[in-house]
């Protein structure tokens, strides 16, 4: 589980992702906190929705008289653009079935959704896609690979895989959106995620309810690069300073993730970008595993160690 990003973050995250980012105003507030009493986090992946109608970007930031809004954190028109429309608790997910939260939290296979037994509002980023959702309303092309890489935005920012990402249909039984195949658009994130932001690989869904396999440039995939500097200088500072800092959350989310991803490091203690007294544990663990002893298995990354954890987890490269 992962602290929900700030505002600030979720703004730079998604421009750095490649996408051209519209704010409704007051979207960086906008939100059910206070009127429920619950707080929004902490955070364990992303859903995905459609609208079921056209031109309702107003309704998904103001909600209905029996639903108030924000019902999602960012609304994608067809011709419209990605638009930022609530931060915090939105009234998007419902009631939803616990043990999918715990797969997404997991990041393991989905069960079938058969309860609806836990409040996902607390737990999920919501995306509306604008979409009648009737199996005959096409996606354009523009459209869908904004969705993508919304999600894939987040997933990097927390250091999250592509199953931490699932749709509506797979978390509250009953319901049918997003209006296409939920497996075919990890597989778009996943790709996404292994890419280099700056260089999205196309998508295109061929007809409704069905995208294709994007196909990439020539070339191999980019992987995100980590500064061991940087993150030797959070693994010093970040277990020893007040709760919540965050000294370099790029760097400590992908290295959290790859000790997740290796067995070394529980998920619940990854993706809220400090470098933390578990997470130095878990980096000790790694160390241990790789024959270090002593002061040079004390949790801290050194260059042979990180390269090696980027290497074999495939998730970053090393920069000096």
């Amino acid at each position: 589980m992962a602290t929900p990003l700030t505002a600030a973050e979720m703004l730079s995250a998604l421009k750095a992702e490649g996408l051209s980012v519209h704010e409704h105003v007051g979207w960086s507030t906008h939100n059910r906190d206070a009127a429920t009493g619950k707080t929004f986090g902490p955070v364990i992946g992303v859903l995905i929705h459609h609208t079921a109608g056209h031109g309702d970007k107003e309704l998904c930031y103001k909600g209905r008289s029996d639903l108030p809004g924000p019902l999602c954190h960012a609304w994608l028109g067809k011709t419209d653009g990605l638009w930022l429309i609530g931060h915090g608790r939105a009234n998007h997910a419902g009631s939803v079935d616990l043990d999918v939260l715990n797969a997404l939290r997991d990041e393991t296979s989905l069960p079938t959704d058969n309860q609806a037994n836990a409040d996902g509002n607390d737990r999920l980023y919501g995306l509306e896609i604008e979409n009648l959702g009737n199996g005959k309303d096409p996606y354009p092309d523009a459209q869908y690979r904004k969705a993508v890489l919304w999600a894939a935005a987040i997933c990097r920012a927390h250091g999250w895989s592509e199953k931490s990402v699932a749709g509506h249909k797979e978390v509250q039984p009953g319901k049918i959106d997003p209006s296409f195949d939920m497996d075919d658009f990890r597989a778009d994130v996943k790709k996404q995620l292994a890419d280099d932001p700056d260089k999205p690989a196309p998508s295109k869904p061929t007809k409704p309810g069905k995208p294709t396999k994007p196909t990439k440039p020539g070339g191999s995939a980019s992987k995100p690069k980590v500064d061991l500097s940087r993150l030797i200088g959070a693994a010093k500072t970040d277990p020893g300073a007040k709760q919540g800092h965050v000294s370099y959350m790029t760097g400590t989310n992908l290295t959290e993730a790859a000790l997740v991803k290796l067995g070394y490091l529980a998920k619940t203690y990854a993706g809220d970008g400090s470098f933390g007294s578990k997470t130095i544990a878990g980096y000790a663990k790694w160390q241990r595993h790789l024959g270090y002893t002593g002061a040079d298995a004390n949790g801290i990354p050194g260059k042979t160690s990180l390269t090696k954890l980027g290497s074999q987890s495939g998730l970053f490269t090393v920069v000096a």
